[in-house]
């Protein structure tokens, strides 16, 4: 899945809101974050407190753009801002909506497809275990609520089914590891692993905000980056969220009751992660090493 890295510009995305803090605005007129991609099919260029100005339709650091739909964003480097404007490229666009569409889809326990999804996500995770029945009592001992697993995908939808899944085939050996809750001082009353993992999807959904029409985070702006060196990098970053949730877990002593905290600082390090420089893949966010 590792695949060459072209050159890159620093480029970012123009939200539309205006940010909260006023020593993040250049004269109190706009929100900048750098962020990276790469080289976008056309760009255009203005710098607020440089030598260097290409000019177009909005002025960066004014407050024309406030309000309208442009697909830029400001950044502050180094005592200046910089705007640089960028559209999708048709790659990124299909592959967006390819990811849209996944996630759109409900589990729907009639279909022959999902239940064989069901059959080999069992399959993976105990591989010497034969499955009795898609509703049986063995399901809780991957963590799932009750002896139908169905009803345990509503948040999230099919996608959650098919991380879980990825997460198996990918990297056996972390899935194993979690899933049996080796490693490091367990809580008496432990997170069920499956639900967790169902949980773990629709917080990324809602990190990444794929949903919305516009971009509104930066975090949003540069996955749609990444899509561009693999198609799979949704289904790669739900693997780095699992590990990330189970260190956390594990760093804090936490136990059941701590879960929706644990799931917040682990979305929090998600973004400090994919908001760094040198992050243009997934496989580059220092957390990808915990993967095995």
């Amino acid at each position: 899945m590792v695949a060459l890295i072209p050159k890159r510009n620093v480029l970012c995305l123009l939200v539309t809101e205006k940010m909260e803090r006023a020593d993040e605005r250049p004269n109190n007129q706009g929100g900048c974050i750098a962020i990276r991609s790469f080289p976008p099919p056309s760009i255009s260029r203005c710098t607020i407190g440089g030598s260097t100005t290409i000019s177009d339709d909005a002025t960066c650091g004014s407050p024309r753009w406030i309000g309208k739909s442009l697909s830029c964003v400001c950044i502050k480097r180094k005592g200046h801002y910089e705007r640089i404007c960028m559209t999708l490229t048709p790659l990124q666009e299909e592959r967006l909506q390819r990811l849209k569409h996944r996630m759109k889809v409900y589990f729907d326990p009639s279909r022959r497809d999902h239940q064989e999804a069901l059959k080999a996500l069992w399959h993976a995770a105990y591989p010497d275990q034969e499955l009795e029945g898609l509703i049986s009592d063995q399901w809780k001992e991957m963590g799932w609520q009750g002896r139908d697993p169905s009803t345990d995908f509503r948040g999230a939808g099919f996608i959650s089914l098919e991380n879980l899944l990825f997460f198996a085939k990918a990297f056996s050996t972390s899935f194993q590891r979690l899933l049996n809750k080796k490693g490091g001082k367990r809580a008496t009353w432990e997170y069920p692993f499956a639900v967790a993992g169902v949980n773990i999807t629709f917080m990324i959904m809602q990190m990444l905000d794929l949903q919305s029409t516009k971009p509104r985070t930066f975090v949003r702006a540069v996955f749609v980056q990444m899509l561009s060196e693999d198609e799979w990098a949704f289904d790669l970053l739900y693997c780095v969220a699992f590990v990330v949730m189970d260190r956390q877990w594990l760093e804090k002593n936490a136990s059941y009751m701590d879960f929706n905290e644990v799931l917040r600082s682990t979305r929090m390090q998600l973004e400090r992660e994919l908001l760094l420089d040198d992050v243009m893949r997934i496989e580059d966010m220092p957390s990808y090493s915990l993967l095995s």
